[in-house]
């Protein structure tokens, strides 16, 4: 057997053994990346549909998979954590999740980026919309300006949540 293929039987295991408990759990997780690298660190990410993802809940999750491996075999290093706030989505899920919330969308093509509230996903893509202050031809004052902008996943480079303190 080829290493492709036992890596990749392996990350099928791996999900399957984290799928176990978070169906278990029944909170709304999901994973949102499995990756393995050549020296055997196992990271998985996961991010649950409301709110943020527990410490007890990753703890879990990853006693699971370590449980079920066997260290015998083949030594590893488990890493399970919630999906970072900094990095870009990368599943359907993520988008759902934040419908309301203010995203930044990189779009590929253009490499033009537009921030606004997330406000539609389904399988093909999303919709967003933009609130502007602008000069309007004719008035003294800048108006308010609502403009609605839809792409779809293939359009986009990239989608991050856009982190504010402010209330």
């Amino acid at each position: 057997m080829s290493p492709l293929f036992v890596s990749m039987l392996k990350k099928k295991e791996i999900e399957k053994l984290a799928l176990e408990r978070i169906n278990e759990l029944d909170k709304g997780l999901f994973i949102v990346e499995t990756v393995i690298s050549s020296k055997n660190v196992i990271q998985v990410e996961l991010d649950v549909e409301d709110g943020n993802v527990a410490i007890n809940d990753c703890v879990s999750v990853s006693r699971n998979i370590e449980h079920n491996l066997d260290r015998e075999v083949q030594d590893f290093e488990l890493q399970v954590s919630s999906a970072g706030l900094d990095k870009p989505f990368r599943v359907l899920q993520q988008y759902t999740k934040n419908i309301g919330n203010e995203v930044k969308v990189q779009v590929k093509e253009t490499n033009k980026t537009v921030e606004g509230v997330l406000k539609h996903v389904d399988k093909n893509g999303i919709k967003l919309e933009t609130t502007t202050k602008e000069r309007v031809e004719g008035k003294k004052k800048k108006e308010t300006v609502v403009r609605e902008y839809e792409y779809t996943f293939e359009e986009i480079k990239e989608t991050k949540i856009v982190i504010s303190f402010k209330k």
